[in-house]
């Protein structure tokens, strides 16, 4: 079992749904975020002075997937979040120890799904 974790920018969120969608993975939870990669912020201009912005909007995304989800998870992102623009975002993969359904008891993968 994986632990995805991937930064995407907002309006790609629904791209990244639909493909995830289409390679059957639907559990997914989406939180509001803000951060800054490369790109560092954005300036803005606030009476007439430029100040550096420091964080952008983005949206996170976690999913747990067994092994045979990981790849096809990881290519539904990708194709859904790229733009080739510098702020694409990141997908960070961990390993997951251990799942709990709570409803039923289950454990490890059959509770992922």
């Amino acid at each position: 079992m994986k632990y995805i974790i991937a930064i995407v920018q907002p309006d790609r969120l629904e791209e990244v749904m639909q493909r995830l969608e289409e390679k059957e993975i639907h559990l997914v939870t989406v939180t509001s975020v803000m951060g800054r990669g490369r790109q560092k912020g954005i300036a803005e201009v606030y009476r007439s002075h430029k100040e550096a912005g420091t964080l952008l909007k983005k949206i996170k995304l976690e999913i747990a997937v067994n092994d045979a989800y990981v790849k096809p998870a990881l290519e539904a992102i990708i194709q859904g979040g790229r733009t080739g623009q510098v702020g694409d975002g990141k997908i960070f993969v961990l390993n997951l120890e251990e799942t709990v359904r709570i409803r039923t008891g289950e454990t490890g993968g059959p509770a992922v799904g």
